[in-house]
């Protein structure tokens, strides 16, 4: 990342005071409306007297968008790695002001909106959400938002995130927001590409920060030398992905706790060989019914390792539930627990050998014998998964020094 020199302070004069807020403004090729971006920007923050500066944080352009930024009076940032989020972090880590302002340079935000954004913020919200959606008083002009976004992609996900992360937003997809320079700090945003915008919230949402929503309007995109940068079904993609990763508990655990809930439920038909309405389950139910088990296992014992990485590292906060678990569960108890399971599956298969030298090693009755074997081999197999996966999530738990 460069940026543009400033001059050296002179010395035995005041350094100048910082801005309070900083307007970052990511730019690839915006050529046809970044100057109506900007002059907005700057006569919202002097018509309300707001101390602040507009920082354009570059991607490589190359249609004049920089000599624009500059003879507009903004700062220019150039950010080498490419991606929204890329150029959003070069900004805002160049950026002076207490409180960030970002909005898109395609002119479909109107930047004289700005002074709402910075009334919340400092009222005390950490972070403040723009919404375009009449769901949180927001309005889309005409043409302004495709009919997939505006009815399917952003409802559905804005959804997802009220109910998986307790994210107080209507309007997830939103990119003119304003939040703290703290919170950012906190947040260790990762994501390079589009996925920035919704990782933010979703982060704010787990960490607990003080989030607000204020409606705007969307207009039409005034760009008119590309099409928008926006991918509908790859970027659809990468925001299920992302909050499938953010939470385990919908990607993994309750996927396993499913899967070995029927496998529990099959055994305790075919176990005692039950019939119901004529349909009789036995040992074949039994092999299925382990199946789920063994997936189903795996798929928690993923969700835990998940979690415990994302803690250790810092993409996720540490929570109770998952604090408790860890007090209970120990590398110590998790190996006693592997050894009772390998010597119970253990001593069923030998019961199975037994069965057999009792037949003189020859042919045995399959669902009596079937009733042994299977569920020793499944315990088994599930006390090696638990030895090995004790071992993993007590690596994965060690806090780096």
């Amino acid at each position: 990342m460069r940026t543009h020199a400033r001059p050296a302070p002179i010395r035995g004069r005041k350094a100048p005071t910082p801005p309070e807020v900083s307007v970052v403004i990511p730019c690839l090729n915006e050529a046809d409306t970044l100057a109506i971006c900007i002059e907005k920007a700057r006569r919202a923050l002097r018509e309300h007297d707001i101390a602040g500066e507009v920082i354009v944080a570059d991607n490589g352009s190359t249609d004049g968008s920089i000599e624009i930024a500059v003879r507009m009076g903004a700062r220019v940032v150039n950010v080498a790695a490419r991606g929204y989020g890329s150029a959003l972090m070069g900004g805002i880590a160049a950026a002076r002001g207490r409180f960030v302002i970002m909005g898109d340079a395609d002119d479909s935000y109107d930047f004289l909106e700005l002074p709402k954004f910075v009334a919340r913020l400092r009222g005390g919200d950490e972070l403040v959400q723009g919404c375009r959606l009449p769901a949180g008083g927001g309005r889309v002009a005409p043409g302004a938002m495709p009919w997939l976004h505006r009815w399917l992609g952003n409802p559905l996900f804005s959804w997802l995130a009220r109910r998986w992360f307790r994210a107080p937003v209507h309007d997830v997809y939103c990119g003119f927001r304003g939040f703290t320079r703290q919170l950012y700090a906190r947040l260790g945003q990762r994501c390079a590409g589009m996925e920035f915008a919704t990782e933010m919230i979703i982060k704010s949402s787990l960490y607990s920060a003080r989030i607000s929503e204020v409606p705007i309007t969307l207009h039409p995109d005034g760009r008119k030398a590309h099409a928008p940068h926006l991918k509908t079904f790859r970027d659809g993609w990468r925001t299920l992905r992302l909050f499938l990763v953010c939470s385990p508990r919908w990607l993994f655990l309750l996927p396993g706790l499913s899967l070995v809930a029927l496998g529990v439920l099959g055994y305790v038909l075919a176990l005692p060989g039950i019939a119901l309405g004529g349909v009789t389950f036995d040992a074949h139910t039994l092999l299925v019914s382990s199946l789920a088990v063994l997936l189903g296992y795996q798929c928690i014992v993923f969700a835990i390792c998940t979690k415990t990485f994302a803690i250790t590292q810092g993409l996720l906060p540490e929570d109770r539930l998952t604090t408790r678990f860890f007090q209970v569960v120990d590398l110590e108890r998790g190996l006693v627990i592997a050894g009772g399971a390998l010597l119970g599956g253990m001593a069923l298969v030998l019961a199975a050998v037994n069965q057999w030298r009792l037949a003189d090693f020859g042919a045995l009755e399959y669902a009596h014998t079937m009733r042994l074997v299977v569920p020793g081999v499944t315990l088994t197999a599930l006390g090696f998964q638990t030895v090995v996966s004790s071992f993993l999530v007590s690596i994965l738990g060690m806090r780096r020094l």
